[in-house]
């Protein structure tokens, strides 16, 4: 009876195996990609693209003259007077015309031309805003896959310490058992395996939720198992801080995609004044059309006889051309408010793009001194962190002998396991904080 458990034990895991092998390792480029190509917002974004194209190509064609053709058709019957005899008696009559006309803007204030010129930012405004949306998801990508990556390693660190406690627990057990140690001890060695093993399942629902948090991003099924590639240690090595905020700003002002847009966002609001300005102006038009008709009367006398189809349609053909003017004199001055909204709006988008401006300007100089104060912490916790595991190596020697009482040594370790959790911190901290200075430069973000 007892091979089962064996047997069952052994087939989770070589499930569990099978499974490990088979997920998905991903880099940080393929988690972007993911990202950016399974996103509805950004499939929305670019739908955004694709009308405002549309209306673009509507704007120009506004400029070519309007052609129409029609057909009209009447029936009529009923008791009319059918001549100068003054005698009525019932009628009933059909008309056919066909008619053809055609329309044209010799002058409108120029508002279909600045309407082209609109479009055209406002074409460009849209894959701007695209391009912000694609820049801030591959910004919660970083984050999120640096989220897993320290997470990992939190949780390598909290694994082994839990091993070291509850080797150590088994080992008091032994001196308890030969009498060189006291229930004491015994009991604090339990408290900090205790401890060990709320840090594991602490570290591990950590893991958990970055893992479910990148896969929401890259919008796959949530159950989905895979694995992210882990950087190159040496990558960690102090990357570099020596930047200068006025010219990563700078440069940043030329391609980021936050200041094109709102760049693009108060030209649209330029061109809008030009179009309402439009209304001020006369508007002069040309028209013409060709037209014929038919006509038949059921009631036609012999002496009076209807004429035939092809005859009356050659017949009555007419021609008409004409021009019209159109002169705004005063209209509840809804022309000089429409210019007028359009200056204030103008102005706000003016100060829209100012706060952009001033914004990445306070950003990127936040920026640089966050990586300079991540680099001295790193340094700083990489100094503790040794120190710490020199000095716990050596009190663990001296407690195995019994030489440190049992308190000093769970301080000890206490101080160890918390100096490399905070060396942990700092190392992501850093390496997060460079890619932020490559994200704001226009950089391809890679490990």
């Amino acid at each position: 009876m007892k091979k089962l458990p064996l047997v069952l034990s052994l087939l989770l895991i070589a499930g569990f195996i099978q499974r490990s092998a088979a997920q998905e390792v991903i880099t940080i480029q393929q988690a972007i990609e993911k990202t950016l190509n399974n996103n509805l917002q950004v499939k929305k974004a670019e739908l955004s693209e694709s009308l405002a194209d549309e209306n673009l190509k509507q704007a120009k064609l506004a400029l070519y003259p309007t052609l129409s053709a029609g057909i009209s058709q009447s029936m009529a019957w009923g008791r009319n007077n059918s001549g100068t005899s003054g005698i009525y008696e019932n009628t009933q009559n059909y008309n056919f015309g066909p008619d053809a006309s055609a329309g044209v803007d010799l002058f409108n204030g120029f508002s279909k031309i600045n309407q082209i010129r609109q479009n055209k930012v406002l074409l460009e405004s849209g894959k701007a805003s695209t391009e912000k949306l694609k820049n801030d998801l591959t910004l919660q990508v970083i984050t999120s896959y640096l989220d897993i990556l320290y997470n990992k390693d939190r949780l390598k660190a909290a694994q082994q310490q839990l091993v070291v406690s509850q080797e150590q627990l088994t080992q008091q057990q032994e001196l308890l058992n030969v009498g060189n140690k006291t229930l004491a001890d015994v009991a604090e060695s339990r408290s900090l395996v205790a401890t060990a093993e709320l840090d594991v399942t602490t570290a591990t629902n950590a893991l958990t939720i970055s893992y479910l948090t990148l896969a929401q991003l890259m919008d796959i099924p949530s159950a989905t198992r895979y694995d992210i590639q882990a950087p190159v240690l040496s990558s960690f090595n102090k990357p570099s801080t020596n930047y200068n905020p006025e010219q990563v700003y700078s440069e940043s002002m030329r391609i980021f995609p936050d200041i094109k847009l709102a760049g693009l966002q108060t030209e649209v609001a330029k061109r809008g004044i030009d179009i309402a300005k439009g209304s001020l102006y006369p508007r002069l038009s040309l028209s013409g059309g060709y037209g014929t008709g038919y006509f038949y009367n059921y009631n036609a006398r012999p002496e009076n006889p209807n004429v035939a189809f092809g005859k009356q349609i050659e017949n009555n053909i007419s021609k008409r051309v004409g021009m019209s003017l159109s002169i705004p004199i005063f209209n509840g001055l809804q022309a000089r408010s429409g210019v007028t909204r359009a200056r204030i709006n103008l102005q706000q988008f003016q100060a829209d793009e100012q706060l952009a401006k001033n914004n990445l300007n306070k950003i990127i100089y936040q920026a640089v001194a966050d990586l300079k104060a991540a680099e001295s912490t790193y340094e700083s916790t990489t100094k503790t962190f040794n120190a710490r595991q020199e000095a716990f190596a050596v009190i663990e020697q001296r407690y195995n002998v019994g030489l440190v009482n049992s308190l000093d040594y769970s301080t000890s370790l206490t101080n160890r396991n918390r100096a490399e959790i905070d060396n942990i911190r700092a190392k992501y901290d850093l390496l997060f904080k460079a890619k932020v200075i490559d994200y704001y430069l226009g950089k391809q973000i890679i490990f």
